[in-house]
């Protein structure tokens, strides 16, 4: 008689392993989807400028973050932030091309494009940096990338008047770059201090 290889007594750790391995997974599904929300909170108690329903969305709004952990969430921020540097260079090249824009209008453009043009090369670097483990170099390089639009539309405010037509796009790279921040600081924290 063929005796059969699963048996009663089988059963129970069978169904253990099966309800452990379901809740594994089910809990990493969970974790994953919680992470963007409880990083971007951290990330606004480290800045309190930085607006968490920006940064959850913006982080939510990249492709693979749900399955994201805090370290590709750095990656995604500083991804998102090249993505915001070169289409705002490709915008302000675009403004450019109007012949009857403002003398002055025109020389804060020259001195954002140049700003943002600068920009690019520093956060393909930090992202480098980043991925290297090396928090410190990538913190600086960001922290350069931040300076960018802040300097870019502090010069539109200089002259009573001139209204930026980069307000948002400047805003967006500031909140990018505070959420990159704060995640390098929270990674860099765990082996030593940036600073």
């Amino acid at each position: 008689m063929r005796t059969s290889t699963f048996s009663l007594t089988s059963l129970p750790l069978f169904l253990f392993f099966f309800f452990f391995f379901f809740f594994f997974f089910t809990l990493k599904a969970i974790t994953a989807k919680n992470l963007i929300p409880e990083t971007c909170k951290k990330c606004v108690q480290d800045d309190p400028n930085l607006s968490y329903k920006f940064c959850v969305t913006s982080l939510q709004a990249a492709p693979n973050s749900s399955s994201a952990d805090v370290r590709q969430l750095g990656i995604i921020s500083m991804n998102l932030i090249r993505q915001n540097m070169t289409s705002t260079r490709q915008y302000i090249k675009q403004l450019m091309k109007n012949r009857k824009l403002d003398k002055f209008l025109r020389a804060y453009l020259e001195v954002c494009l140049e700003l943002y043009s600068d920009a690019i090369p520093d956060i393909k670097q930090a992202l480098r940096y980043y991925k290297a483990k090396q928090y410190r170099d990538a913190n600086v390089r960001v922290t350069g990338v931040y300076d960018a639009p802040v300097t870019c539309e502090d010069g539109f405010h200089e002259r009573k008047g001139l209204v930026s037509p980069l307000t948002k796009r400047n805003n967006d790279a500031v909140q990018l770059s505070a959420i990159a921040l704060s995640i390098i600081d929270m990674l860099g924290s765990l082996g030593f201090k940036l600073i």
